[in-house]
């Protein structure tokens, strides 16, 4: 008899009176590649992490982001105190986005980060882009699966490719953000798209491709720029709590 499943929300570095930051899943739904952000997080507060729903038996996967972040919401009301940081790469900062923009309208902005997400990902709406991303998403998120959970994990990854092909942000977020946008002709335009939505929008630019940010290259790069975000927007995070 296989064990119950673990819960969405799964506290990462649990500390009740400290600062709370949440890691969203990118596309796959797992959180093993934020592997070192929770390390980096874990020495100022409290870390959580929400994985999907469709890794494992019994459970259906989300194919519309909107319907996971009314399903996300709530979660976040369960931690010991508000969230002062949402942070995603790729399709988890699409949520982690819109998520805080949920919550500004509530209370306080919580900060975001976005490791190069994108407003919308029409190519992803052709069945080829579709099964090369589905392709880089088990080789990265779902790297260690084991055999017997492979085909959940690969519903998942098809379910969130759709769900990023269909979806365009449109929430404006008024707290700060930070946007780190990967090498690429699509660039120039990730950033203005996201710079439409907030006035608060930081932008720093990772010499590597999308699904080489937490490589041994990269990877100091993305916790400097994360660091210099948090220590710019200190007393911001301050008033959040």
């Amino acid at each position: 008899m296989r064990a119950p499943a673990p819960p969405l929300l799964i506290p990462l570095s649990p500390r009740p009176r400290a600062p709370q930051a949440v890691l969203v899943h990118p596309g796959g739904g797992g959180l093993s590649p934020y592997t070192p952000l929770a390390v980096r997080l874990a020495r100022r507060g409290g870390v959580s992490g929400i994985r999907a729903s469709g890794l494992f038996d019994g459970e259906r996967p989300d194919d519309d982001i909107t319907v996971m972040a009314e399903r996300y919401l709530p979660l976040l009301d369960t931690l010991p105190r508000r969230p002062e940081l949402l942070v995603g790469w790729s399709m988890g900062g699409v949520l982690a986005w819109e998520l805080g923009a949920r919550l500004a309208a509530t209370g306080p902005a919580p900060a975001v980060v976005m490791i190069d997400s994108f407003t919308c990902r029409e190519e992803f709406r052709t069945a080829a882009r579709r099964e090369a991303v589905i392709e880089r998403i088990m080789r990265s998120v779902h790297a260690r699966v084991a055999p017997r959970d492979q085909r959940w994990a690969e519903a998942t990854a098809h379910a969130h490719v759709t769900a990023s092909g269909r979806h365009r942000v449109t929430s404006a977020h008024p707290g700060p953000a930070l946007l780190m946008a990967c090498a690429s002709p699509h660039r120039g335009t990730q950033v203005e798209n996201w710079a439409r939505l907030s006035g608060r929008l930081r932008i720093r630019e990772l010499d590597c491709g999308h699904f080489d940010v937490f490589g041994r290259k990269a990877l100091p790069a993305v916790l400097a720029h994360l660091d210099e975000f948090l220590a710019g927007t200190a007393d911001d995070l301050a008033r959040t709590a």
